[in-house]
């Protein structure tokens, strides 16, 4: 597509001002300079901040304000508060804007905000990007490049609002895909939930052991243990919100890690060098794979900067 082709939207609205919604208004200034961005966020502190990033046109001090105009609200709350922020908008939206989200649990969310917003047109997304750090500073326009957003529209989504803002994504760098809703929270308990979980189990245990001192763990951190503190280190209120929307297929795959881990330390006990060998070789074969899709960097110590 053209680069000065049309914008999919002209007038586009964030509920909620932290990593990806700046980071989505920062990414919108880029590549889509003529858009007018609003935006709003249930913290005063964080709407005050955000004017002074300067990063939207406008940061109005209500939700209904926010998307009085807008033809694309995006709703970049944590899950557990999309139902809130879905009934703050419902008496304002106007009758043709599409509305979208951020959340990463997705057949949940689909649901509350058909509750919340019954005539609405809403086209659920999730852009699998994101880092530890959250907050208005946190955003950078560049986060969703090379990056997939998942898309999940149901059976009666509006074929040209899901085509629209398939489009808007794509025009901020990230690749596109559609997926069924519950298909995506299987896929992504696997890929981010899980792996999240045991990481603020780790990093947990590591805390808990009466015979380590805490200065030890943080002394004595080599790579496996620093890049779990990383992971472990997100946002607790979006995580939890997480766990609690996708348990049913977190606790599914955590009952399958589990199964698996037994088999492991079968494994470990007995000597099953073999059995260990060829675990090994087949995951590292999945780090080459998430390399060469372009998904990580591949340089010594995952590209860290050394001074």
């Amino acid at each position: 597509m053209p680069d000065d082709a049309k914008p999919p939207f002209a007038r586009v609205s964030l509920i909620g001002l932290g990593l990806i919604g700046s980071s989505i208004a920062r990414a919108v200034r880029e590549t889509m300079a003529d858009v007018h961005l609003t935006g709003f966020d249930a913290d005063t502190g964080v709407r005050e901040r955000a004017r002074a990033l300067g990063f939207a046109d406008a940061i109005a001090e209500s939700a209904a304000d926010a998307v009085a105009e807008a033809d694309l609200v995006i709703l970049c709350v944590p899950v557990g508060s999309m139902a809130a922020a879905a009934s703050a908008i419902a008496g304002a939206l106007p009758a043709d804007a599409v509305v979208s989200d951020v959340g990463s649990s997705k057949a949940s969310v689909a649901a509350t905000l058909r509750e919340a917003l019954p005539n609405a047109t809403i086209v659920p997304a999730h852009p699998v990007a994101g880092t530890e750090n959250s907050g208005p500073e946190a955003g950078f326009a560049s986060l969703f490049q090379g990056r997939w957003c998942i898309l999940t529209p149901d059976a009666e989504a509006d074929p040209q609002a899901v085509e629209r803002l398939q489009d808007f994504w794509t025009r901020m760098g990230a690749k596109v895909e559609r997926m069924d809703a519950k298909h995506h929270d299987m896929v992504l308990a696997v890929t981010s939930h899980l792996p999240h979980l045991i990481a603020f189990t780790i990093v947990g245990t590591a805390s808990d052991l009466e015979g380590v001192t805490e200065s030890e763990v943080i002394k004595y951190s080599a790579g496996g243990f620093r890049d779990f503190t990383r992971i472990a280190a997100s946002d607790p209120t979006m995580w939890r919100d997480i766990f609690l929307t996708n348990r049913d297929a977190v606790l599914d795959m955590l009952q399958r890690f589990s199964e698996d881990l037994s088999l492991l330390q079968r494994a470990i006990r007995w000597g099953e060098g073999d059995t260990l060998f060829d675990l090994f070789t087949r995951t590292r074969a999945i780090r080459r794979s998430i390399i060469e899709q372009g998904q990580d960097d591949a340089r010594p110590d995952f590209g860290r900067k050394h001074s």
